[in-house]
């Protein structure tokens, strides 16, 4: 099979195959490095890193790979969103008791360093610049063209994939819902999980409807899904879960034993870990939601209210309270 895709040429690699941005630690340096250094496109989660934290992270992959690189962030509305903190907070307060941790009680604030994490891409010419949860504003759109960056865009539907190229994507990335983590769908309404399509569903109906390279996501594990997903008139793949087990991975030890031990009726879709719908191994903590039936708060707060919760159950090794 012709390997050698439109993909291959815009972004310079010789594998049809992009590491996942994928934000909170799994993405490290030599993970990235590594991806890239073997032919693929490797690529650093950087939506909750601060910007120095970034640029330090972008001139050390520069040293160690010599082979484009993407950077990930979150073009989405980062302002806190109070609504349903107070019900939350309940389910939160019972599980930190059973951490030892002391309950959380005084107000959460997000800190939003788009710009300026923006700013460190356009600053230290990073060859790639990946979006989940949105697209590119144009004014920076604008400036990343200027610079002759690529931009990447995932998408969840076939509009946004349509919108996505018109405002200036590269690369549409097709999500299915197969996809673990966050779901890249741009706007979710109270009460849903985003857009549940299938991806080999949705790619080919992508793939109809824009002119840019399609790139196959969600479910993707080995050389059977990247020869589906060329079928199916995608130019490559982009996998997450696929790199998360391997040495150079952040993942944590107890979520690498988690992953290797799950089966395909795991994983569950939920917001209570950030707010946002993601696909996780069902565990303790998302059972606590479910036992009270309560509604998380809205992504960025409800990611804020439970970042204690999971480092502390990242120190304990507690798989049963970590966003797995």
């Amino acid at each position: 099979m012709y390997l050698d895709t439109k993909l291959c040429e815009i972004l310079g690699i010789t594998n049809p195959i992009i590491q996942a941005g994928m934000a909170g630690g799994p993405t490290t340096v030599e993970l990235v490095a590594s991806v890239s250094n073997g032919g693929g496109l490797g690529t650093l989660g950087a939506a909750y890193m601060k910007p120095e934290e970034i640029r330090a992270a972008i001139r050390k992959i520069k040293e160690r790979a010599s082979k484009p690189f993407a950077v990930n962030l979150f073009c989405t509305d980062w302002q806190d969103q109070y609504d349903g903190v107070e019900e939350s907070q309940k389910v939160l307060n019972m599980i930190r008791e059973k951490l030892g941790l002391g309950y959380l009680n005084k107000k959460v604030e997000t800190n939003n360093l788009f710009e300026e994490q923006f700013e460190v891409l356009i600053e230290e010419k990073v060859p790639v610049i990946s979006t989940a949860f949105g697209i590119l504003p144009r004014d920076k759109m604008a400036k990343v063209k200027e610079q002759g960056m690529k931009v990447t865009t995932m998408v969840t539907t076939v509009r946004e994939a349509q919108l996505a190229e018109k405002e200036g994507a590269d690369i549409i990335i097709a999500q299915g819902s197969d996809a673990g983590g966050h779901r890249g769908t741009f706007e979710i309404e109270k009460n849903t999980l985003g857009a549940t399509i299938g991806t080999f569903s949705l790619v080919p109906q992508v793939v109809d409807a824009v002119s840019v390279p399609v790139v196959a996501a969600g479910g993707i594990m080995d050389s059977r899904g990247l020869v589906a997903a060329l079928a199916l008139g995608a130019q490559g793949v982009q996998m997450g879960t696929a790199f998360l087990t391997t040495v150079e991975s952040g993942a944590h030890p107890v979520y690498k034993e988690a992953l290797v031990k799950s089966t395909e009726e795991s994983t569950v879709i939920t917001k209570v870990f950030s707010g946002r719908p993601a696909r996780g191994i069902k565990n303790a903590f998302i059972q606590a939601y479910q036992d009270v039936n309560v509604r998380p708060a809205d992504f960025p707060t409800q990611n804020t209210l439970t970042s204690d919760i999971r480092k502390e159950a990242a120190l304990k090794n507690n798989p049963e309270f970590m966003s797995l």
